[in-house]
Parts: structure tokens; sequence; C-alpha cells
């Protein structure tokens, strides 16, 4: 399949966002005298979005997430958004998909401005026709509602999703794409083959070598 329209997500996919994605939820359970867990188990809380990570891995109600999300954005914003790092060779692999004529975008459950502030900073806006991110308000959070969001502008039509955990290969069903795993992210082989990714990429020289046909 030749894949014309390419929709990346950000965090586990483009950049390497754990550090501060943790450092960020420690100091929300923290500030709310919670216990902290272990950084391999918070590993969970990149990728999906803040409010159903909360609840769904700590137990809080929906009120108590609010508020952690609220807290985890006093020090993400501040610190956290930059203790993130590209993935060696993202900007090549962009960079060879353009002068391809691959029209490039990104669906990300990350606040649309945060996400802008974070590829303008690593230099990497500039090959995205979009970046497509979640609402503060959660009007828009969900993976299925961010891709749809971003398929409003880029279409459908030869098109992939590309992501690091299930929920991107969730939300792309539900929006009538295939969608190819990264497994130098946040998820395993073995949940993005349990989710029915179309095809693996071990790393990014792997993920170019699918796409570029």
């Amino acid at each position: 399949m030749c894949y014309e329209t390419i929709y990346f997500d950000l965090d586990g996919t483009l950049t390497d966002s754990g550090p501060g994605i943790m450092n960020a939820v420690a100091y929300a359970l923290g500030a709310m005298g919670r216990p902290v867990p272990s950084r391999a188990s918070m590993r969970r809380f990149i990728g999906p979005p803040l409010s159903y990570s909360f609840q769904a891995y700590e137990g809080m109600s929906p009120e108590d997430a609010r508020r952690a999300v609220e807290l985890y954005r006093v020090y993400y914003n501040d610190r956290g958004k930059f203790e993130n790092t590209p993935y060696p060779g993202i900007d090549r692999l962009l960079e060879a998909l353009r002068a391809k004529g691959k029209r490039l975008y990104v669906a990300t459950s990350k606040p649309e401005g945060l996400s802008v502030e974070i590829l303008e900073h690593f230099g990497l806006a500039g090959y995205f026709e979009r970046i497509a991110g979640s609402t503060l308000d959660d009007s828009r959070s969900t993976k299925i509602q961010v891709l749809r969001y971003a398929i409003g502008m880029g279409g459908r039509e030869r098109a992939v999703m590309v992501g690091d955990r299930h929920l991107d290969v969730e939300g792309a069903r539900e929006n009538g794409l295939p969608c190819v795993g990264v497994v130098y992210g946040y998820g395993s082989r073995q949940e993005l083959q349990e989710a029915g990714a179309l095809a693996l990429a071990d790393t990014v020289e792997d993920l170019l070598h699918i796409l570029e046909d």
C-alpha cells in the first residue's frame, strides 16, 4: 500500500517524552498526598489522556482526576514539556517523507497548543501540514476524537496512523485507518499486535522503510 497521508502520534513516536511526563505525574500525586508509584509503573501514563490515566491507574474519581490534571500541568507546562527528546533519526525520517511528497500531520492526545510549542522547540513543526491535539476543556481528548479532527483536514484516502500504544491502533480503526505500531516507543510489541497493528517498526529506520514506498 502506498501511503500519501500520514498521521503521527507525538509522545513515544516522534519524541521520547517519558521523563517529563513521569516527573509531572509524580509531582501531581505527591501534591495530593498520594503514594508515587515506580517509574516503570508510571510509563503507563505516556500516551493516553491524563484524566483517563489517573482514573484507570490510580483509582481516582473524575473530580480527583481533574485536580490531578491541573497539578500535572503546573509542573509540565513549566518544566516537563522540555524534559523530552526527539528520537534519533526522526528529523531525517520526516525530511525523507516530505521529499517523497507525503502529507504529514500530528494527531496527539496532548493539548494542541502545547504540542505545537514542543515541536517548534525541537525544529520539527515545519514538517507538518497541521498539528492536531486535544482541547483543554476535554471536548476533544481521546485519540478517536483527535484523529477524526485531523482527518477532517487531511482526509483518509491512502492514509495511515503511526503510534506506539494500543489507543493509537484502536483510534485508527474507529476512524477507518490502518495503524503502524512503533516498538521503540512506550507500548510493547504484544500490546500493538493484540490491538491489531498493520505492521511494526522496531526502529525509526524500519518505520521509514514501511512508510516511504
